[in-house]
Parts: C-alpha cells; sequence; structure tokens
C-alpha cells in the first residue's frame, strides 16, 4: 500500500499480468469466465463514514464472496496496525480471517478495494491456482480480482496529487487499467463510469490504449503498415534462413513445420496463449482457450 510515498507508474510487470490471465483461462476455462460477466456494483460495496465499522466491513465481505461464488465462506474482518493494506489467512476454511490496516478505520470507502484483493486471494485459494514467487502471486491475485470484476475498486483507490498519495494492490495504475480494458473489451463493459478518482480515470485509458495495441499487433490483419512491413520482412527473412533467428522485439516468431509449410506463432490478443499457424496468407485462427475468433494475414 503506498500511502503518502511514491507510486510506481508503466507497465513493470507485465509479462505476468499476461502470464495470469493465460492461467486464470486454463484453470477455470472459457465458460467459468464468461459467468463473471457482471462486475460488482458500486452501490453494493459503497461505505459511508455514518455506517458502523464493523457490521459495514464485514456486508462489503460478504458481497464480494457472493461475487466471487464463494456461498460457503465466511469472511471475519478486524482492524489492526500493519504495513500492508490487509491480511487473510488462507486456512482450510470455511472461515477466514481478514486483518484490514487501522488507516480504513477512517478510510472506509477503500474497504472494498481492500477486501476485494484479500477475497480474490481466497478465490485463488479454492482453486489452488498460484504462481511460485510471493509478488508473481500477488500480481496473479490483482489480475484475478479485476478480470474476474471486482478489480476496478483497486484501481479506483487510486488518488496522487502534490501533497499525499494512495494506491492499493501490487499492480501499477496503468496494469490496473489494462487488465480492465482487457476485461471491457471481452464483456463490453464500460469501467470508467464508476470511478470517482480522476487518476484512476486516466490510469484506465492509458492500459486501454495498450490493451488496444495488442489486437493491432501482425500477424493480425488489424495491424498497421509499419507493423505490416516489418513482418512482411522477417517473413522472407525466416522464408529465406531456417530456422530463423528469435527477436524480442516483436510478438510473433517463426518456425518451420516437418508436415508442410512455415508456421508463425503469437499471442492471443485476449487471452495470451500462443497460436501457431502456417504462413499462407488470409487465415482465420480459433484461439482454443478463449475461443476468440483471429483474422489473420500471415
Amino acid at each position: 500500500m503506498a500511502n503518502g510515498g511514491p507510486v510506481e507508474h508503466g507497465y513493470p510487470h507485465l509479462p505476468t499480468v499476461r502470464a495470469a490471465v493465460t492461467a486464470l483461462y486454463r484453470r477455470l476455462s472459457y465458460d467459468t469466465v464468461r459467468t463473471f460477466s457482471v462486475s460488482v456494483a458500486p452501490a453494493d460495496v459503497a461505505f459511508c463514514d455514518t455506517d458502523d465499522l464493523h457490521l459495514g466491513a464485514q456486508r462489503v465481505a460478504r458481497e464480494l464472496v457472493r461475487h466471487y461464488r464463494l456461498p460457503d465462506a465466511r469472511l471475519i474482518v478486524g482492524f489492526r496496525e500493519m504495513e500492508h493494506a490487509a491480511h487473510v489467512e488462507l486456512a482450510a476454511g470455511p472461515e477466514y480471517f481478514v486483518e484490514l490496516n487501522d488507516r480504513f478505520r477512517t478510510h472506509r470507502r477503500d474497504i472494498g478495494a481492500a477486501l476485494a484483493h484479500e477475497v480474490a486471494h481466497v478465490y485463488l485459494h479454492r482453486l489452488d491456482l498460484s504462481f511460485p514467487e510471493t509478488r508473481d502471486n500477488e500480481i496473479l491475485t490483482d489480475t484475478t480480482a479485476t478480470y474476474l470484476g471486482a478489480g476496478w475498486l483497486l484501481l479506483d483507490a487510486f488518488r496522487e496529487d502534490g501533497a499525499s498519495s494512495q494506491k492499493l494492490g501490487y499492480l501499477t495504475p496503468e496494469e490496473f487499467g489494462y487488465v480492465l480494458a482487457k476485461r471491457s473489451l471481452v464483456f463490453g463493459e464500460d469501467p470508467s463510469v464508476w470511478f470517482t478518482s480522476a487518476q484512476a480515470y486516466t490510469a484506465y485509458v492509458e492500459g486501454r490504449a495498450l490493451a488496444r495495441r495488442d489486437e493491432q499487433q501482425p500477424p493480425l490483419t488489424a495491424a498497421g503498415w509499419a507493423g505490416r512491413r516489418r513482418y512482411a520482412r522477417d517473413r522472407r527473412h525466416a522464408q529465406d534462413h531456417r530456422p530463423p533467428a528469435a527477436r524480442g522485439d516483436v510478438p510473433y516468431s517463426f518456425a518451420p513445420d516437418e508436415r508442410g509449410p512455415l508456421r508463425v506463432s503469437f499471442p492471443c490478443p485476449t487471452c495470451h496463449q500462443r497460436i501457431r499457424v502456417p504462413v499462407r496468407g488470409r487465415v482465420r485462427a480459433r484461439c482454443g482457450l478463449c475461443r476468440t475468433v483471429l483474422e489473420c494475414d500471415t
């Protein structure tokens, strides 16, 4: 939790974020992801200063448990002084003890954001889905919360001005915006109407621009002129010099196929699983993981 300190910006965790989206689709399946088409509504997690602190926190926790479809899970919420925003004990259940930073006693509007992350921990614990490294696992948790419709609360808790700052979660504001935009492109939601923080809206717009660029990379037909020209050059090189040298500055790579023509591999712009198609001009590909149909010019 950044509380008055510097807030990291940009996309330092982008590879892990993309890997988290892929892992989520692989563990849940396309059909289960689609059941999260409606985000947590602002009214359902609203918390005003006149609400009872503990009763209000339990009410918001119950709403998030319902959103994540954990009907047999019960969260017991308490408050104490700590460095981080919150902590949850991931026991066998069905009761889970969540501790929130004492700061939320007077910043109650952000209790929903803190609980969105902690209930996502419980959800992933129930799924037995995790990443090996602690920080990567926290990024997985933020990405899961955001992609499944509760993480817009975490981005909306981001506020920054010349005198103070606040940010919850491990993703940067722009990375939260990126994942939110990915969700928006799948479900057709516009989360920007829920933001109360002007800085959150700005971060969402920046993340949305990057998410849209994912859909404009060759060999997709939506790629721009410069990307198509570079792709054609790389394709000629691959056809003349097999196997082609790997490049880190482009999302695609070429590889020969023992049974047929040269093939190109590239990440699905929706779930980031790599797709492999033959190099033979116009091709329509369907991602086997998220079922996105892609128009390609290979």
